[in-house]
């Protein structure tokens, strides 16, 4: 009986379905993709290898070192077949770092695999025997699956030659781990187009015409016909569909020739597979290339403490945290780590004067909060955080801003004032006051922002309300006076603070843009009429 037998049984007895285990982490049991508690220590490359034994035996270990990944079916006494998913993690040039995915049953979308070789009491035969007849030579409960090239149709990791030719490359998190593809030439063609109409975003469906987010308005892309996602997406669509069955969608990341980076998002609804597609420049703009009424670029010179970019989905946080970044890179010598799902920008060109270090959840790191634990002994200067989305992920963005890093971070709130109720509400009562009083000592500005669309009709302008903390804004946080919070930012203008509404007011009597567009982005008309008016 294998080691990992032990483990496959207590995944079993939980009700759990799936377990995950790799070189230095912490192995994960899941119930239908839902994480089930499972306290073991991290494993070793060489407990790793103890642990699963027959598993991944010489032969295997030199196949995921050389290929990238290998699958099987591994067949558990009285527990019946897993289907078993090695990749390598890691450049190949780094010392082998094995990543293991134990899923029960075979799949519902994959053909049915070769006969399970059951144990036998025999030595195991030489790897070169083995691979040569792998049925009959291994002497375990594993057998191969089909590959790619069979029908199976599951990814393949991409050669070396493909990634010095300069191909571009998709960034693909699975289950944690990373795979990279080409996209197809209609792909490209696709969003080519697009992206000569200054779309944002695409919208597309099996069988209908994709629709553009132009100027943040939907309007379908002209000279378009109806689309198919398997021809757009060929090989990720085929993983993508697998996912699917499973109640998941798919997220990834690319940079496509000619456009530059895009973000996907890859599910299905009521009418079938659908796509959305981010499109992002190459690099963060510049501070001065943002538009922004009022400058806050001078919030990187800070030595430490928390800044947060607030705003709906679409309303350009990640872009201006980007920016900020790329201009502390140019102003001051120290090392920026960021956490981003996924990455959007791509910031090794801007370091000037400092490094930067982007690490993707789900390809580079498992989530946040393991990546912020990571950060925080990784000699940061600067943590950019793509999403604070949950306690523990708060409370460690806040250690670090208490333990002298400047932490960057988005969230979505409409305003100042409810940033701080946002981040304090997710905490349980008995535990409010004292997140109070850490975000009062931590919290430096909140910057929260409204992509409104312009008077002219082409483009969008930045309109923005900024706060900064003083000490009264910090009693009010501890004291749960958000009301106070507004009136501070209100009368802070010498202290480099504005309303979001006298910035729409502004931009009305510049005729930037229109005052039913301010409305519909103001969180007090009430307070933009008196600005309008005044």
């Amino acid at each position: 009986m294998a080691a990992i037998d032990s483990l496959l049984n207590l995944v079993e007895r939980q009700g759990a379905n799936e377990l995950r285990v790799g070189t230095d982490r912490e192995p994960q049991m899941l119930a239908d993709g839902a994480p089930k508690r499972l306290v073991i220590p991290k494993t070793s490359m060489e407990t790793l290898r103890e642990l699963l034994g027959e598993i991944l035996n010489s032969e295997r270990e030199k196949q995921v070192a050389e290929n990238g990944r290998v699958q099987m079916v591994y067949e558990a006494p009285g527990l019946g077949p897993f289907r078993v998913t090695m990749t390598r993690r890691g450049p190949a040039w780094a010392p082998l770092q094995v990543d293991a995915v134990f899923l029960k049953g075979t799949g519902k979308t994959a053909p049915a695999p070769p006969a399970v070789v059951q144990s036998a009491p025999t030595p195991p035969t030489p790897p070169t025997q083995a691979a040569q007849n792998v049925q009959t030579a291994l002497p375990t409960h594993l057998t191969n699956l089909p590959s790619a090239s069979s029908g199976m149709g599951m990814p393949q990791p991409p050669t070396s030659q493909a990634r010095s030719t300069g191909e571009p490359l998709v960034e693909w998190g699975y289950s944690g781990l990373e795979e990279a593809f080409a996209p197809t030439n209609e792909l490209t063609a696709l969003l080519s187009r697009a992206h000569a109409q200054r779309a944002t975003d695409v919208h597309m469906q099996d069988g209908e015409v994709p629709v553009a987010r132009v100027d943040g308005r939907l309007r379908r892309l002209s000279g378009e016909e109806p689309v198919s996602l398997e021809k757009l997406f060929g090989v990720v669509y085929t993983e993508a569909k697998r996912r699917f069955s499973q109640g998941i969608s798919t997220d990834l990341s690319m940079t496509v020739a000619g456009v530059g980076r895009v973000r996907l998002n890859l599910f299905r609804a009521d009418g079938g597979a659908c796509a959305a597609v981010r499109l992002l420049a190459g690099e963060p703009p510049t501070f001065a290339e943002l538009g922004s009424p009022i400058p806050f670029d001078d919030l990187v010179e800070l030595p430490h403490g928390l800044v947060i970019a607030c705003g709906a989905t679409g309303s350009g946080k990640s872009t201006t945290l980007a920016s900020l970044v790329r201009e502390a890179l140019a102003k001051r010598p120290g090392l920026v780590v960021t956490l981003e799902d996924p990455i959007e920008y791509t910031l090794a060109s801007c370091a000037r004067k400092g490094l930067v270090r982007q690490r993707q959840v789900g390809r580079d790191v498992r989530d946040f909060p393991t990546g912020l634990r990571d950060a925080l002994r990784e000699d940061p200067d600067i943590l950019l955080i793509g999403e604070m989305r949950d306690p523990v992920t708060i409370s460690l963005a806040l250690t670090a801003a208490e333990t002298g890093h400047l932490v960057l971070a988005s969230l979505h709130s409409r305003n100042a004032a409810s940033a701080v109720d946002r981040i304090v509400d997710v905490y349980p009562a008995e535990r409010q006051q004292q997140v109070r009083v850490q975000l009062a000592d931590s919290l430096r500005a909140v910057v929260a922002q409204r992509l409104v669309p312009k008077a002219s009709g082409e483009g969008r302008a930045l309109a923005v309300e900024v706060m900064r903390v003083n000490h009264a804004i910090a009693n009010a946080i501890r004291e749960s006076k958000s009301s106070v919070i507004q009136s501070a930012v209100q009368s802070g203008r010498r202290e480099g603070m504005l309303p979001l509404e006298r910035c729409l007011a502004d931009l009305v009597q510049k005729r930037v843009i229109t005052l039913d567009a301010a409305r519909a982005a103001a969180n007090d008309p009430e307070a933009l009429k008196g600005y309008v008016n005044g």
